[in-house]
């Protein structure tokens, strides 16, 4: 759903998921943008992941899966999403993840964009990434610092949903939100003021402390605490 959530899960799948290419793509990627869709047109097979900045008014060849982590903001990007498949007289498939709480946006499609969906079963035999993505913040700062961007950006998309009577952010649930975000504490941002989080346990670990892998940018972190001091 935002620029911020496509750098944090970009860098997360190009480190749990090997031997594929995962490329990333955004609106704020004004001059990077055509190179790396060029680059991913060219590709055997790869991932691509991307905003609704990749809805409409492109062409990849063989797009065999279109997945929609977050539902779109507007019902008719959804249509389009799903479109970079199945084109031209191929077959492909595209899915949406929904929470309990969001069902009624299934009916919303079907009469709005007269777009059926038939219910996927859930998997079984998935595995817990989970803490391999939180070692990995501990491990670098731009990790963890992009992780906290990503999840408050996600809950500000979330309130500006045009669906905001399926899509209400007040019936969610931060706690199993930023576990799923692999945070190691939770943000401090107006939408979560004065609330408590009895399900979420932040690690021991003094996050202050965590150091950038990038040796320049660790370098100047230090500086700007020093002047802090």
């Amino acid at each position: 759903s935002t620029c911020a959530c496509v750098e944090y899960y970009g860098k997360a799948l190009e480190s749990l998921i090997k031997q594929v290419k995962i490329m990333s793509i955004h609106g704020k990627m004004k001059h990077k943008r055509n190179k790396i869709f060029t680059e991913f047109r060219k590709l055997p097979g790869g991932i691509l992941v991307c905003t609704d900045v990749m809805a409409r008014g492109i062409d990849i060849p063989e797009v065999h899966w279109v997945l929609q982590y977050d539902p779109p903001s507007s019902a008719s990007a959804f249509v389009h999403r799903c479109g970079r498949t199945a084109r031209i007289g191929n077959v492909g498939s595209a899915l949406v993840f929904l929470l309990p709480m969001e069902e009624s946006y299934i009916n919303f499609l079907s009469i709005n964009q007269k777009c059926p969906m038939q219910e996927m079963k859930l998997q079984t035999n998935v595995l817990d990434l989970l803490p391999k993505l939180k070692s990995m913040a501990l491990a670098d700062r731009a990790v963890f610092e992009k992780g906290m961007k990503a999840f408050v950006s996600y809950i500000q998309a979330y309130a500006k949903h045009e669906c905001n009577l399926i899509f209400r952010i007040k019936d969610l649930d931060f706690a199993s939100l930023a576990k799923g975000f692999a945070l190691l504490k939770m943000p401090k941002m107006p939408e979560l003021r004065g609330k408590c989080f009895p399900d979420f346990t932040p690690v021991t670990v003094n996050t202050d402390s965590i150091s950038f892998k990038d040796k320049n940018r660790e370098k100047q972190r230090q500086k700007q605490l020093e002047q802090q001091r």
